[in-house]
């Protein structure tokens, strides 16, 4: 029997939603963390905006778009450059400015309409930049289980078996309640394995005060700044286009138009204000959340709001947050290793759902450069910031398939008469 769906505006009972949300916040919590981390900030601002971020996201969609704002990877080259030139506050200023542009971006769309992005991103398109979504983050996944270590730990590649294990085999044999919850029973596993192999630290679980306020910053501004960090603009809307694309496929409805990618988009780049203002790291709807619903069939936002309160709750509980992040790499590395496949895997089934005729040349084009461009490494920048992966992959496709478009309307392309 096929599990049971709870779909978007389902109302979960308090003894299913207390685990589905704790293992939604375990599965966005090692990615979120990593980012501040990274920047060299304390990471309980960064839990509490992302939790006020996502229930902002869920106000502002009315409902309809069940997302998880987590921190984002698409600023770390320009951020960092501006941290170590003028100092974390003039990043935060950096932040609120692409934020207010995103909001612009938002607003004209919301005039415009989003019937460009069938014309710039065809399904043959959009199915392998989805898919990239997932694939190029796997060898990340890799790299936290300690896979990719020049000398590998016997230790971290139990542990990330036993998780990953727990996770694939728990899809296919857990039944009933234990069903949807196949993530947290794999983290918890996994948690166990560690402790058995010796590998757990809570020397900052004892060091943690018990109570803590988040640091708050406020941002400072330069020019200098700002233009290195706006390029990073074009790079979070590609992902979050991608991202409500996928996530649309998997609940089976269509977010570009309701709640609408205007709502959708405003909603992330208002988040990533507020979190600019505050002294946090920019949000973004997160590639983690679509790999839990895909492989839980839980897509309630009730689920995710309460994943948000959680994280709203790790910010405040200075050793809850500790604990949560002695965590080792090889159980976050386990779970995103099923959960980037499962986004990969969503993007070729958009090529099937689609019915994608790759008898035509154009299709078999467009797939063959995304996936090339996507997975070769090459690299475009511009100015501090880099264009590689799915984001230029993306954007070559956008180019490529608005070429044909212009072909097509002057009548020079030889297979408009099968269409």
């Amino acid at each position: 029997m096929e599990k049971k769906i709870i779909q978007v505006e389902e109302k979960v009972p308090v003894k299913l939603l207390i685990p589905l949300s704790i293992q939604h916040m375990f599965a966005m919590f090692g990615a979120s963390v990593l980012v501040p981390f990274l920047f060299g900030i304390n990471p309980a601002i960064v839990l509490l905006m992302n939790g006020v971020g996502t229930l902002l996201f869920i106000v502002i969609t009315k409902g309809k778009a069940p997302a998880y704002l987590g921190s984002s990877f698409a600023f770390l080259s320009p951020a960092l450059l501006v941290i170590e030139r003028f100092g974390y506050a003039y990043a935060l200023g950096g932040f609120v400015v692409l934020g207010i542009g995103g909001m612009i971006v938002a607003l004209i769309i919301r005039k415009c309409g989003t019937k460009w992005i069938d014309i710039v991103l065809p399904t043959a398109a959009m199915g392998p930049v989805v898919a990239l979504i997932g694939l190029e983050l796997a060898g990340n996944a890799a790299d936290t289980a300690g896979l990719l270590a020049e000398k590998v730990d016997i230790r971290n590649v139990i542990v990330f078996l036993v998780t990953l294990g727990v996770a694939v085999f728990g899809q296919i044999l857990f039944r009933g309640f234990l069903s949807v919850i196949p993530i947290l029973i794999a983290i918890i596993a996994g948690y166990l394995a560690a402790a058995a192999c010796g590998i757990l630290e809570f020397d900052a679980v004892r060091e943690a005060a018990f109570f803590a306020l988040p640091n708050f910053q406020t941002p400072k501004f330069h020019v200098e700044a700002i233009l290195t960090i706006l390029p990073a603009l074009l790079l979070v809307t590609s992902e979050h286009i991608g991202h409500q694309i996928v996530t649309g496929k998997i609940v089976g409805r269509d977010l570009l138009k309701d709640p609408g990618l205007h709502r959708s988009l405003f909603a992330d780049f208002f988040s990533t204000t507020l979190s600019g203002l505050c002294g946090s790291v920019p949000t973004t709807t997160y590639g983690e959340n679509i790999g839990v619903m895909a492989v839980t069939k839980v897509y309630s936002v009730q689920v995710i709001g309460g994943a948000a309160v959680l994280s709203i709750c790790c910010s405040f509980f200075g050793k809850l947050a500790a604990l949560i992040s002695t965590i080792p790499g090889p159980v976050i590395g386990g779970i995103s290793f099923l959960l980037y496949g499962m986004i990969g895997t969503s993007g070729l089934r958009m090529l099937v759902d689609g019915k994608v005729d790759y008898s035509k040349s154009r299709n078999l084009t467009l797939t063959s450069v995304v996936f090339v461009v996507g997975l070769s490494r090459i690299a475009l920048n511009l100015g501090d910031v880099q264009l590689t992966g799915m984001v230029l992959a993306c954007i070559v496709a956008m180019g490529l398939s608005l070429v044909f478009y212009v072909l097509d309307r002057l009548k020079l392309t030889n297979d408009r008469d099968e269409e």
